[in-house]
């Protein structure tokens, strides 16, 4: 079986193999026409896909390793490393695997059947076997019958699988270790808390990236990535498995902690099993519950000066959070300053289609004149574009945000680097990418902040208008710059203001969290011009919404 495996791959087809988590899809890393071949069969378009090597020694001859790297890439964990690409080494993986990304995402053999199919030299692509959306296969049955159509041929194995559990994913950056998702060979270990408390919680976490967390005693049990709760079969493996973990580790939670937003499917969960046992409820905010996981991790009970940046959480006004400054400690938290508010045009059609709300920039500049001066921007815009900005000046379904990622989804737009998402973070992803190639230092742009408000906030739309003001006339090099120019205005940008809520507030200690600081340009230029702060990052749960029902269960207790 595992020569007729190889050999499959050898000639171009795929090959689900079960591991021990669950299922992979298998294909030669270096075959274009096999990496499309997946892409088009699982419904994966755009997102990178992740290779594993038979040794380290394709690995070097593909990617910048350093000592660190190398050793989560060899120690028991093995999860997926992001690793920088060599400038020269382009041709030695298929360009569809990572398209015009500078990173990529390798790990080793971990599995006794990876083991017995790679050689050293093989570079397989070894992506979760699922449709986009939809949990990874594990039960033999399910995967035979399920991936039918998508594999070319199935490796089975005897040794059942009761749990599923996808790989680990993470990177080095200025920071330090940064966990982008925390599973197989990390959960369920549990992460510390601050103190031991006798009563149990169970922590529904966020709807995108969701994980959950049971804790007992001085032990938080953040359990492995579920997925995004925005479908049944989601949310069936979401209830399967805090039911495993509730047996596995004999705790019975009570305390039910959930997010504010009403419409999240782990909070529904909460709500209805609260009143079915009676127990208490617990609401903890999406950008508190960020700050908190990172104090959570490193058992800090003092008063900080946190910065979350992310695209979306529901906020105490009933707005779309995304871009705030609180003093935050583990109990609570002050709203002191956010990024200045900005409509979305359509409602949360914005997240998915970029050029919403960088048409609504557009717009405010050149109003019935768009078509004049931006006519590559208007020529791509549906039918229908201008009763969408009467709508949104009317206030018609267009909520306002606070939103990080929404302004790195703006620029992205403006510059022509992505218009629509067909994955979460795809714009703002390009943007770094395209930052990266700039010839320049970064300037930092005009922006315009409010310190008699309260809160005080942060005006970004002028550093919007100098990136759209003649871009269609733009050299490739000239957008990388004006890439690059936005990342260093947003960090120039929060420095000053984690300054201006130092000297208020006489906190020194700044915590940084939410999905935008896996953006590692950004958090570069960021910590150096921090250098009067006590900086405190999160390496053990993810930034993202993967670390969030840590801080929801440290907030709870």
């Amino acid at each position: 079986p595992f020569a007729r495996a190889r050999e499959i791959v050898a000639t171009g087809g795929i090959v689900a193999v079960k591991g021990i988590g669950g299922y992979h899809l298998a294909c030669d890393a270096r075959s274009d026409a096999a990496v499309r071949r997946l892409r088009a069969r699982k419904h994966r378009e755009a997102k990178a896909l992740a290779v594993m090597a038979g040794s380290m020694e394709p690995v070097r001859s593909l990617c910048v390793v350093s000592d660190e790297e190398e050793r989560w890439l060899m120690s028991p964990a093995a999860p997926i490393v992001l690793l920088r690409r060599c400038a020269d080494a382009s041709d030695a993986v298929a360009q569809s695997v990572a398209p015009g990304n500078a990173y990529l995402g390798v790990l080793l053999p971990y599995a006794p059947v990876h083991l017995l199919l790679l050689a050293a030299n093989d570079l397989w692509v070894m992506t979760s076997a699922n449709l986009s959306g939809a949990p990874m296969m594990y039960e033999d049955e399910v995967a035979v019958r399920g991936l039918a159509e998508t594999a070319d041929a199935i490796l089975v194995h005897n040794r059942e699988i009761v749990h599923r559990v996808d790989d680990s994913v993470m990177r080095m950056t200025e920071g330090g270790r940064q966990m982008i998702r925390r599973s197989r060979g990390f959960a369920p270990m549990p992460l510390a808390l601050p103190s031991a408390k006798e009563r149990a919680v169970l922590a529904g976490g966020a709807e995108l990236k969701n994980t959950f967390c049971l804790t007992r005693g001085a032990e938080a049990f953040l359990s492995e990535h579920i997925g995004d709760l925005m479908e049944r079969s989601v949310l069936a493996s979401y209830e399967a498995t805090i039911a495993h973990y509730e047996q596995f580790f004999e705790v019975r939670p009570e305390v039910l902690t959930a997010d504010l937003h009403p419409a999240y499917l782990s909070g529904q969960y909460m709500v209805a099993r609260a009143a079915r046992e009676g127990l208490p409820l617990v609401r903890v905010q999406h950008h508190h519950a960020h700050i908190a996981a990172v104090l959570a991790e490193h058992a800090c009970h003092e008063r900080v000066l946190g910065v979350a940046l992310d695209g979306t959480g529901y906020g105490d006004d009933g707005a779309s959070w995304g871009g705030e400054f609180m003093a935050a400690d583990l109990a609570d938290y002050e709203r002191l300053a956010h990024f200045a508010y900005l409509p979305l045009p359509g409602g949360d059609h914005a997240a998915v289609e970029p050029w919403r709300l960088a048409l609504w920039v557009l717009h405010g500049m050149y109003g019935g004149d768009l078509e004049k001066y931006a006519p590559q921007f208007a020529a791509e815009l549906p039918t229908g574009w201008e009763l969408l900005m009467q709508a949104t000046a009317a206030g018609v379904n267009a909520p306002p945000t606070s939103s990080a990622g929404r302004l790195f989804d703006a620029a992205a737009a403006l510059l022509g680097i992505c218009r629509e998402n067909v994955y979460e973070g795809q714009a703002a992803i390009g943007l770094e990418l395209c930052a990266r190639r700039a010839r320049r230092a970064g300037v930092v742009l005009p922006y315009r902040m409010n310190c008699a408000s309260v809160p005080m906030t942060v005006d970004f739309l002028s550093v919007l208008h100098a990136l759209a003001d003649g871009v269609e006339g733009l050299t490739e090099e000239e957008r990388a710059g004006r890439a690059l120019d936005f990342h260093v205005t947003m960090a120039a940008a929060v420095a000053e203001m984690l300054g201006i809520l130092a000297t208020r507030t006489g906190l020194r200690t700044a915590v940084l969290s939410g999905g935008v600081f896996q953006n590692a340009l950004l958090l570069e230029n960021l910590l150096t011009r921090l250098g009067d702060f006590r900086v405190l990052l999160p390496h053990n749960a993810p930034p993202n919404d993967g670390g969030i029902a840590y801080g929801q269960a440290a907030v709870a207790l």
